[in-house]
C-alpha cells in the first residue's frame, strides 16, 4: 500500500508539471521520450529551481497578431541581490549579441542583481526597469550605482520586434512572480517569440544531483534557444532524418531544400544561465561556463557567426556571498581538484535544457509568420531507428 501511495504520489507530481494544453498538443520532456543525457540524476524538478533559494519569474505578451514576446527573471536567492551579492563568472560563446552588465560582471566577478532575459530590442527598457525596481528595495535609499544584468535573444521573426513591447510593468510582475518549483517550458516568458534549428525554441530547464561522495551539490540550468545548426539528440541526426539543417541548400538537392531551416545558416543566439549551491568562486565559475559550450555543442550547435552564445553562472553558497558592504571577505571554497563533477553535471544539464527547450514549445505565429514546433512522434521514429529510444 504504502509503495501504491508513493507511485500514485510521483504520478501527480509528474502530471503536475505539463498544463493541459501541452497534453492536448503531445508535448512533453525530453526524460518523456527516453532522453536522459548523462550519468548524474536530475533535481525534483529536473530544473533551474532545484538549487535551493533560486527563482523564476516569467512574463509572455501575445497581442493581437504581431506581438510576441516576454521576460524571463532569475533570481539567485531571496533576499536582496544587491545587499547579498553572488560570485559569478559569464563566458562568451560567440559575441553577437548584447549582454547588459557584463563588463563589472567580469570585473568583479560577482552579481549584483537578478538576471533578466528578453528580446534584443528591449534590453535597455528591462534594464532600465529592473534598476527602478532594485532601488526601491528595502535598504537601498543611499544606493548610487546598480549594474542590472539583461541577456537577449532575437525574436523578430515571430515578434514586431521594433515595437520594443516589453514594459517596466512586465518586468516588475515577472521580478515580483518569481518562484521556486517546476519551470514553465517552451513558448513562454523569454522564449515566446524563438526559434531553434529552424523549429519552435524557447525557455528549457534542467539540473543535475551529484553523489554525496562528490559533494551531493545540485547544478541547476536554464536557457532561451533561439539558434541554428544541425540538430542532433543524444547522437541521433535528428535535423537530417527530418530535412531541416542548417545550410541545407547548399548541401542537398532534395525537394525538401527548397524549404530550409528558418535559421538557414545556424544564426540566433543563446543564452545559457548555469546556478549551483556548490561553494564556487567567480574564477573557477567561469571554468563551469565555458563548459555550457559543450553541452550546446552537443546538440548540434556549431557557434555561427551571427549567433550570439553567452553562458553566466553562479553560485548559491553562503560560504562564498559577498556582503555589499564588506571590508574583507572570508570565502570557503571547492579546491580545482573538486570541481570535475560540476563540470560533467553542468554539459548534462544543459544539453537536456536545449532538448526540453524544442520538445516543450509550441507552434507559433505572429508577425506574419509561422513556426511549427518540432514533431514528437518524428523524433521519436528517428531516436527508435538510432537505437536510443525503446521499440
Amino acid at each position: 500500500m504504502n509503495l501504491r501511495r508513493t507511485l500514485l504520489a510521483v504520478l501527480v507530481l509528474a502530471t503536475s508539471l505539463l498544463t493541459p494544453d501541452l497534453w492536448a498538443q503531445g508535448r512533453l520532456r525530453a526524460r518523456d521520450l527516453g532522453v536522459a543525457p548523462g550519468v548524474f540524476p536530475p533535481g525534483v524538478y529536473n530544473a533551474i529551481t532545484d538549487v535551493a533559494g533560486v527563482r523564476v519569474g516569467q512574463v509572455t505578451l501575445t497581442e493581437g497578431d504581431r506581438v510576441r514576446t516576454g521576460v524571463t527573471a532569475i533570481l539567485p536567492h531571496e533576499g536582496n541581490a544587491y545587499l547579498a551579492r553572488v560570485p559569478a563568472a559569464l563566458h562568451v560563446g560567440n559575441g553577437f549579441g548584447k549582454f547588459a552588465g557584463s563588463t563589472q560582471l567580469t570585473e568583479l566577478g560577482e552579481l549584483e542583481t537578478p538576471i533578466l532575459l528578453t528580446c534584443t530590442l528591449c534590453v535597455w527598457k528591462a534594464a532600465d526597469a529592473m534598476a527602478e525596481w532594485m532601488l526601491e528595495r528595502p535598504g537601498m535609499q543611499n544606493v548610487r550605482s546598480i549594474n542590472p544584468v539583461v541577456g537577449e535573444t532575437n525574436d523578430g521573426g515571430l515578434n514586431d520586434i521594433r515595437a520594443r513591447p516589453i514594459s517596466a510593468a512586465a518586468v516588475r510582475q515577472a521580478l515580483e512572480s518569481a518562484a521556486s518549483g517546476p519551470v514553465k517550458e517552451g513558448s513562454v516568458g523569454a522564449g515566446t517569440g524563438t526559434v531553434a534549428f529552424g523549429w519552435k525554441g524557447g525557455i528549457g530547464t534542467s539540473s543535475r544531483v551529484l553523489p554525496a561522495t562528490l559533494g551531493g551539490w545540485t547544478v541547476g540550468v536554464l536557457v532561451q534557444t533561439n539558434f541554428g545548426g544541425v540538430l542532433q539528440v543524444m547522437g541521433a541526426p535528428v535535423g537530417r532524418e527530418l530535412g531541416q539543417y542548417a545550410f541545407q541548400r547548399d548541401v542537398s538537392a532534395s525537394p525538401r531544400a527548397t524549404r530550409g531551416p528558418a535559421n538557414n545558416n545556424g544564426d540566433g543566439s543563446v543564452i545559457i544561465i548555469i546556478a549551483t549551491d556548490a561553494p564556487v568562486g567567480d574564477r573557477n565559475l567561469g571554468r563551469v561556463a565555458s563548459r555550457a559550450m559543450m553541452g550546446l555543442g552537443r546538440t548540434g550547435s556549431s557557434a555561427s557567426n551571427g549567433s550570439g552564445d553567452y553562458a553566466l553562472a553562479f553560485s548559491t553558497a553562503t560560504t562564498v556571498r559577498r556582503p555589499w558592504d564588506a571590508a574583507r571577505l572570508t570565502t570557503s571554497e571547492l579546491a580545482n581538484e573538486e570541481m570535475s563533477a560540476v563540470f560533467q553535471a553542468t554539459v548534462e544539464a544543459v544539453e537536456e535544457a536545449i532538448y526540453n527547450s524544442l520538445f516543450m514549445a509550441t507552434s507559433m505565429r505572429g508577425n506574419g509568420r509561422t513556426v511549427d514546433a518540432i514533431s514528437l512522434d518524428r523524433v521519436r521514429e528517428v531516436l527508435r531507428k538510432y537505437g536510443i529510444a525503446p521499440q
